[in-house]
């Protein structure tokens, strides 16, 4: 029989989670010890074993949770949206906000700590991912076949998750371009 979690217990998880995401985040997977992840949230080290199998299980779970609030961002953004031009826009605006917005950590530990999951874990992500990028390839074949972008859906995929991704390395929020703004001239970067 699977053991019920406390309502305590599931806030100290997900502490467990948002700590590590922000550890795997400054420090990197490899770096960043268990030991590191309890002190982050008051706990003995011991303890995190309790809710997590082990320090790939956390990546896992912290990979998870990220992609699936980005799916859920990124259905919330869509609603109401009509044109392929306004639903990438949405979808760019989403992706940024759970990029870069204070409390982020998750994206971008899925871009860099990728490789340190094992075959079975990254399976489980790629169909996440999939998932993910499924209202993307959409709009972007929908924009594809009204001629307002040059190349192929998946090229064109490829470069915009690159250059918005890479504002995880270089965005800063005292610049006078918020995430709007970025949203706004990614889209005239890609869409003719």
């Amino acid at each position: 029989m699977a053991k019920v979690k406390t309502h305590e217990e599931a806030n100290r998880r997900t502490d467990l989670v948002r700590a590590a995401a922000r550890l795997f985040r400054e420090k990197g997977f490899e770096r960043t010890t268990v030991r590191d992840i309890a002190n982050a949230v008051g706990m003995q080290s011991g303890s995190i074993f309790y809710y997590f199998k082990s320090k790939e299980e956390i990546l896992l779970v912290v990979m998870e949770e990220g992609l699936l609030l980005a799916l859920q961002d990124q259905e919330t953004a869509l609603q109401g949206v009509n044109t392929a031009r306004e639903k990438l826009r949405a979808l760019m605006r989403a992706h940024l906000k759970t990029l870069l917005e204070r409390g982020s950590d998750f994206i971008p530990v899925l871009l860099y700590e990728w490789k340190s999951l094992s075959e079975e874990s990254q399976a489980r992500i790629v169909n996440l991912r999939d998932r993910y990028e499924q209202s993307w390839n959409e709009t972007l074949q929908a924009l594809k076949d009204e001629g307002a972008i040059p190349t192929s859906v998946r090229i064109t995929r490829l470069f915009v998750f690159g250059a918005l991704n890479w504002t995880a390395q270089w965005y800063d929020p005292n610049l006078r371009l918020d995430i709007d703004g970025v949203a706004d001239r990614a889209l005239e970067l890609f869409v003719r």
